[in-house]
């Protein structure tokens, strides 16, 4: 059976200097800007990495958290079968791996990612 671990987060905002600088003061993150988002590294081995970003359209302000699948058009039918809803993708990264954002039946926005490749 396969497994589908949380393996990354993303925190959205308006203000990607503000919001980095907020994270890094308060948690000792590291996360420097670039461009449109900034790759958090939370400076321990233990639990997730992440990234902050700025879409410049809404949602502006949101946090999710993405699950690691094999398959992300498999599994955007099984969400849609299962009553959430597509809202973007699958995209493909400059990595080679592939996003999808879906809402669950409550509206949460939850993130899909592929394995690295």
């Amino acid at each position: 059976m396969e497994t589908n671990p949380v393996v990354h987060f993303e925190i959205g905002c308006q203000n990607i200097e503000e919001t980095a600088a907020f994270y890094s003061g308060v948690f000792g993150w590291a996360a420097p800007v670039s461009g449109p988002a900034a790759f958090i590294d939370t400076q321990s081995a233990e639990g997730i990495q992440g990234h902050i970003t700025a879409l410049g359209h809404e949602p502006h302000n949101y946090t999710t958290f993405y699950i690691q699948v094999s398959d992300i058009a498999d599994y955007l039918q099984k969400i849609i079968g299962a009553g959430g809803k597509k809202i973007v993708g699958p995209i493909t990264l400059p990595t080679g791996q592939q996003f999808a954002w879906f809402n669950d039946p409550a509206g949460n926005i939850v993130g899909l990612l592929t394995k690295p490749k």
